[in-house]
């Protein structure tokens, strides 16, 4: 990577694969979810990541290139952290306040990762790119405040009481 354009296409490529395979993730997550908000936040999320990969392709044609992912090591990790805790937990409030933790990291590594697409394609005058990007930003943002939200408001409360009880 010599430039700000090939470090752009490069985490351009990234996230979009990062997209894709939570894509695949979300399901899995809102089916594991006990907690019927959750259940909820999962499944719209999934839904608002079918628009943000269609955004992508949208800044991809932009650049004149085809959309086309590069493994990221990062989301791997996130979501594989997601599946032990599926596995080494029973369903309930804990599952749940376990899978809004890993959501919640997923959705920082994102905002990251937008956040600098963002800066890159204002530096490179790119303003059609930078709304694209942007609006995926926001939904990724919002869907770290409902996390947030469901984790302090209910989720913890919940899964600390079956600490206390036990």
């Amino acid at each position: 990577m010599k430039s700000l354009d090939d470090l752009f296409l490069h985490f351009l490529q990234d996230i979009y694969y990062a997209e894709r395979q939570l894509l695949k993730a979300l399901p899995k997550m809102a089916k594991n979810a006990q907690e019927p908000a959750l259940k909820d936040a999962f499944t719209a999320h999934r839904e608002e990541t079918v628009h943000q990969i269609e955004r992508l392709e949208q800044v991809f044609e932009h650049l004149g290139k085809r959309p086309k992912g590069v493994p990221c090591e990062a989301i791997k990790g996130l979501i594989e952290e997601a599946e032990e805790v599926l596995d080494d937990s029973d369903a309930g409030a804990v599952r749940d306040a376990g899978l809004v933790a890993c959501a919640q990291a997923v959705e920082h590594y994102e905002m990251a990762r937008y956040g600098a697409l963002i800066a890159w394609a204002q530096a490179g005058g790119h303003k059609e790119m930078v709304g694209l990007l942007q609006q995926t930003l926001n939904e990724e943002k919002k869907a770290d405040k409902l996390l947030s939200d469901l984790g302090a408001n209910q989720i913890n409360k919940s899964a600390s009481a079956l600490a206390k009880a036990a």
